[in-house]
């Protein structure tokens, strides 16, 4: 049973009083004895229904309905915009160009993910991002989706000067809803040393290209002060105020080198928003990189701050260390809403791993495993100490439901069974199978358990049922290996010499030629124990990396029957499967080949001697 504060997934509450703003600062509040009621009362509601359905937990976090698009303002205070530039930005990593067709699925799937705005590309880059952009416009700037008839914003980026806004007026202006993104830099050192011009010229420059920008017919003009974050407070006010003048219905301050902590970068929103004249006109946004690790944070530090519209990719991509990772700012703000003051988006989150594997195969761009929400890891336990909260309560190591964001995994706790795995996680995963073993036999297993995943570093179903069958199933032994030899080459036929030991100690040896060394060491054995076997799977994997890996030999057989008069007693197909491991892959598919062998001779001899055997018995495979 999980404690009363226990808290499924990222819902504050199951209690429907306590999704209120006022309930959400009760619950923070340790102090008036109201507000301690309240919060004690949700509470209760979490204990009585310590594992709420997850259709549940999914509607206890469902945001209000996205609001009516207007450029310049959004009618719901605590509505985020979210900006994707995945296209454009992200494109920019260094090996991560898409083809044009490759563009126009990735933003299909982003207008399914619910992003307010796509910034399709740099159409004054090349002839062939305009017409990216171009065909993305068309398309999907036009066609409504979801439940909401969702049309996205497609924008696309410039420069300031006019050759650069037209080429973007051209690709945008066929979508329903356009925009031209264009940016200068205003740090002292980037107008110092790149662009060489004093701050007067700059904010004379971004003045007529926002106009100019306008009067070409374009409602929604995003302006962008590159390096904000290492630019003169006073000076940013300044060529803000002067760019609302000029028809900028959005303030971009980027983060462009990633230089900035949260704290500061929230101050810096909270700045402009405080002393940025006409302001009210225009959506604040932030678009953060990722050179210092704080790109998320920095983004949701500006949301908290005051801003609006949020820049960001799929898993992260973009020049140098990346952006802000869309899936970790839309999860975060829909885990900690209650703290956030109800912030929301129109993103939904079921799409977030479909979206993520399409980047990453469009872009060639693959997430590491720890990467949060969308890494492999992120919602697997190998830790004995996880696996068993998980087992108890999903929510001890569990923030956000893996449904939440698309992804179904191979079990329902997202256990991976390894050497740090305990007695409940791999009790549990035998229960899963379909085995129930007694108290002794599951400590001999477990035994056997351990030594193997110090060996490998992860333990699959089928290596569980070999060692199930190895450990507790095993037969007594009947042939045991004294020896192997083994020739091959291209000099002349593979031959092997095996060296058996049976069970009253006799020692007997049998040599063969073979297609290869393995197939020779069979043949020898078959010398030797003189059972007619098929072999009908081989497989042979490496435990882990390296010249010296150990390998492990897999191997499944069934008695040959052609021509036997006993084909009808019961174990003609009956299968046996047998592992061995070795450093020396002979060693290892000779004792596979063994243990099978072993399996098979007990079970006939059994049968042989059971006189109440049905002649027409069907026994399952010993897998």
């Amino acid at each position: 049973m999980a404690s009363a504060s226990a808290k499924p997934y990222c819902c504050s509450s199951l209690n429907p009083a306590s999704s209120t703003p006022l309930a959400r600062r009760a619950a923070l509040s340790p102090f008036p004895a109201a507000k301690l009621r309240r919060f004690s009362h949700g509470l209760a509601a979490v204990a009585a229904n310590p594992r709420p359905p997850r259709a549940a937990v999914r509607a206890c976090l469902a945001a209000p309905r996205r609001p009516e698009y207007v450029p310049d303002r959004i009618d719901d205070p605590n509505y985020v915009r979210i900006f994707d530039t995945t296209l454009r930005d992200g494109e920019q990593s260094p090996g991560a160009t898409m083809t044009s067709t490759e563009k126009l699925v990735v933003a299909r799937q982003l207008a399914r993910l619910g992003v307010d705005i796509i910034e399709a590309g740099f159409p004054a880059s090349s002839p062939d991002d305009l017409d990216a952009v171009r065909s993305i416009a068309i398309e999907v700037g036009n066609t409504p989706v979801g439940e909401d008839g969702h049309v996205p914003v497609i924008c696309g980026l410039s420069r300031c000067n006019k050759r650069d806004i037209d080429a973007a007026w051209e690709a945008v202006r066929h979508a329903r809803k356009p925009r031209i993104h264009t940016f200068i830099a205003t740090s002292e050192i980037h107008m110092q040393h790149k662009l060489r011009k004093t701050p007067e010229q700059v904010v004379a420059i971004a003045k007529e290209m926002v106009a100019y920008a306008r009067s070409l017919g374009c409602p929604d003009v995003e302006f962008s002060p590159e390096d904000a974050g290492r630019s003169n407070r006073e000076f940013l006010y300044h060529i803000l105020e002067e760019v609302i003048k000029a028809g900028a219905t959005t303030l971009n301050i980027p983060d462009t080198v990633g230089y900035t902590l949260p704290h500061e970068f929230g101050k810096l929103i909270a700045d402009i928003k405080a002393n940025t004249p006409g302001i009210e006109n225009a959506i604040i946004s932030t678009h953060c990189q990722n050179d210092l690790g704080l790109a998320s944070a920095n983004t949701l530090a500006g949301a908290d701050a005051g801003a609006r519209q949020l820049e960001v990719t799929i898993n992260g991509i973009g020049e140098r260390a990346g952006n802000a990772s869309l899936e970790e700012v839309v999860m975060a703000i829909k885990c900690r809403r209650e703290l956030l003051d109800g912030l929301y988006t129109g993103i939904n989150s079921q799409h977030i791993t479909m979206t993520s594997k399409m980047v990453q195969e469009h872009s060639g761009l693959h997430v590491q495993p720890h990467k949060a929400i969308v890494g492999a890891n992120a919602f697997a336990h190998e830790s004995g100490i996880h696996q068993d909260g998980m087992l108890k309560f999903k929510g001890t190591y569990e923030i956000i439901s893996p449904d939440d964001i698309g992804l179904t995994r191979a079990n329902e706790f997202g256990i991976v069974l390894g050497k740090l795995s305990g007695r409940h996680a791999v009790r549990t995963k035998l229960v899963e199978l379909g085995y129930e073993i007694n108290d002794k036999e599951f400590e001999d297993f477990f035994k056997r358990y351990k030594e193997v995943a110090e060996k490998k570093k992860r333990v699959t179903d089928e290596d569980i049922e070999a060692l199930l069958s190895d450990e507790i199933f095993q037969p007594k032994v009947i042939w045991s290996l004294g020896d192997v030899q083994a020739t091959c080459g291209t000099l002349g036929l593979s031959t092997a010499t095996v060296k058996l030991i049976g069970l009253d100690g006799e020692e007997k040896i049998g040599c063969s030629v073979g297609t290869g060394p393995v197939d020779a060491a069979y043949k020898a054995v078959d010398q030797i124990i003189q059972i007619p076997t098929v072999l009908k799977e081989y497989s042979m994997t490496s435990v882990t990396e390296g010249i010296d890996a150990i390998a492990t030999t897999r191997v499944l057989i069934t008695r040959d029957v052609t021509g036997d008069k006993h084909s009808a007693s019961g174990y003609s197909n009956r299968s046996f499967s047998g592992s061995g491991a070795a450093m020396d892959v002979v060693v290892s598919s000779v004792r596979a080949y063994l243990s099978a062998l072993n399996k098979m001779s007990s079970f006939i001899g059994a049968l042989n001697a059971s006189s109440e055997a049905p002649k027409s018995m069907s026994v399952k495979t010993s897998e």
